[in-house]
């Protein structure tokens, strides 16, 4: 019953803002929403995009985070639309700051001037999940330090249910009516969407999240991650270093700054694919407002990442998978890219490659040799699942969170630098790791990680030979003797000859050369 309520709740703030609107204006429907909204009057003297956005925070954090994603797309968005929804990003409006105050006092069980030497209870970002104060704390050593607090929004856990509750319903039913659909697994990318956001509300994983981020990125040097204080750690409350930086979306601050553009938004391609290639671990809420500038002395013009609630990780096989289609794609290798297909079971064994590869082609080429700003890849996405379907090509739920990033990415590219080229930016990038993986600097790297185990097996070996011998193959154990016995002779006599013959060949040659010599 819950689940029904719950639609009925989206479609009454859908009419509520005259969403409807926006894509339909047939007199019926107008006619229905005077219906479900009555005692409520429609808002329609608003422009679309506050409309929007508002709806979008009555609906809750899951339909918040919807429109955070869609405010990097506005090669996609109507400029009126994509700037309301920007708003989303960093300017929710926030909780009182006696609700936060009492959260981080029931966390650390000691009153706000106990813990902190001093705390501005007007927060200074306020999101869908979250929201920071400024703050200073004395460390155990007596240090002062600036931090930033960030405190859970309360009763969240409750709406996230019901929200997850619905669309797990809505992926059954997509599911059961739709084949094309089900090649999708719906119900599995509400099961990754349901992990990740049951994650951004423990507090405690965001933080090791970032203390992972940070160790990971500290040889980059184009990166800043803040350190956690973990003695001021909990599931609700996290006390970690203050930030000072630009946020990314003010372009015109930054260039002001003499920041540059350009190097600025290669770097940003650099650091999400050495995340993801190198780590396998990377940042995947990177919209706008989770990224900031450094403008200080020492460190300008590097990023300052923010928010680790959400992380994507990556296997070994999705790392080497990914990265040979990424090569492929950049050296315009269609067959390959139709043959990793096959290979990785993305779709049937039986599926022809020329065919698969022509399908690639048409989708890919159009595209290449362009500047960012001429290329969406929201449309070449959507053309590859136009061909998809042609295909069954089955989409990997634990690979929706890159999908989403590289929007991100996108979106933040296009922002910084119109002209940048993504294709020749990460090609020599992804070239370097490939040769990274199968170059002698991985084998000698994976002989140094299985040392310690290669030195325990080896001397062992003989035993385990012996054992599998009379176990595996059912010799008895006086036959698996004998043999070993045998194995033992045919050695000493191989040794025999070895050394025999490599002395007779010594003594061949010293004949040869002796009149020369004396």
């Amino acid at each position: 019953m819950t689940r029904y309520l719950r639609a009925f709740v989206i479609v009454w703030v859908i009419f509520r803002f005259g969403l409807d609107e926006l894509a339909l204006s047939g007199f019926r429907l107008r006619g229905l929403a005077r219906i479900i909204t009555i005692g409520r009057r429609r808002r329609l003297d608003a422009p679309r995009g506050q409309r929007l956005r508002q709806a979008l925070e009555a609906l809750g954090p899951i339909f918040v985070k919807f429109g955070q994603v869609l405010s990097t797309r506005r090669d996609l968005l109507p400029p009126d639309i994509a700037e309301e929804l920007a708003m989303l990003q960093d300017r929710v409006p926030p909780f009182p700051s006696e609700v936060a105050v009492a959260s981080i006092e029931r966390a650390f069980r000691r009153p706000l001037n106990a813990i902190f030497e001093s705390f501005e209870r007007e927060p200074v970002a306020s999101a869908s999940i979250a929201q920071v104060h400024f703050a200073t704390i004395r460390l155990r050593n007596g240090e002062v330090r600036d931090v930033a607090v960030k405190v859970l929004r309360p009763g969240m856990l409750p709406v996230i249910e019901k929200d997850l509750d619905l669309m797990r319903m809505m992926a059954g039913w997509v599911e059961s009516v739709s084949y094309d659909a089900r090649r999708l697994k719906p119900r599995e990318v509400v099961a990754e969407f349901d992990k990740y956001l049951h994650d951004e509300l423990d507090l405690v994983r965001e933080a090791a999240n970032a203390a992972q981020l940070r160790r990971n990125m500290a040889d980059l040097h184009l990166v800043m991650i803040p350190e956690m204080f973990w003695d001021f750690v909990h599931p609700e409350v996290m006390v970690m270093e203050r930030m000072v930086g630009i946020p990314i979306s003010q372009v015109e601050r930054l260039r002001e700054h003499g920041v540059d553009l350009g190097q600025l938004a290669r770097d940003g391609v650099t650091i999400f694919f050495t995340q993801v290639f190198r780590d396998g671990f990377f940042h995947a809420d990177m919209h706008p407002g989770n990224i900031q500038v450094s403008v200080e002395q020492g460190t300008f013009g590097r990023y300052i990442s923010l928010d680790f609630g959400i992380i994507g990780t990556l296997t070994e096989f999705d790392k080497d998978y990914l990265a040979q289609n990424f090569t492929a794609f950049f050296r315009r290798d269609y067959k390959r890219v139709a043959q990793l297909h096959i290979e990785s079971g993305w779709v049937p064994p039986g599926t022809r490659v020329d065919e698969l590869e022509g399908a690639v082609r048409t989708v890919c080429e159009p595209y290449f040799d362009r500047p960012l700003r001429e290329i969406s890849l929201g449309m070449v996405l959507m053309r590859l699942f136009q061909t998809s379907r042609r295909f069954n090509v089955e989409i990997q739920p634990q690979l929706v969170l890159l999908q989403k990033t590289l929007l991100n990415i996108e979106g933040l590219g296009r922002q910084l630098d119109p002209d940048l080229d993504l294709w020749n930016t990460a090609k020599p990038f992804l070239e370097r790791w490939m040769m990274d993986q199968i170059g002698p600097r991985k084998l000698l790297q994976e002989l140094r990680d299985q040392a310690p185990r290669y030195a325990k097996i080896l001397p062992e070996l003989p035993h385990l030979i012996h054992r599998r011998l009379v176990q595996d193959r059912g010799i008895l154990k006086e036959d698996a003797d004998e043999l070993m016995a045998e194995l033992k002779k045919t050695n000493r006599l191989l040794r025999t000859l070895i050394y025999g013959g490599l002395f007779l060949g010594l003594g061949v040659l010293f004949l040869l050369v002796a009149p020369y010599l004396f």
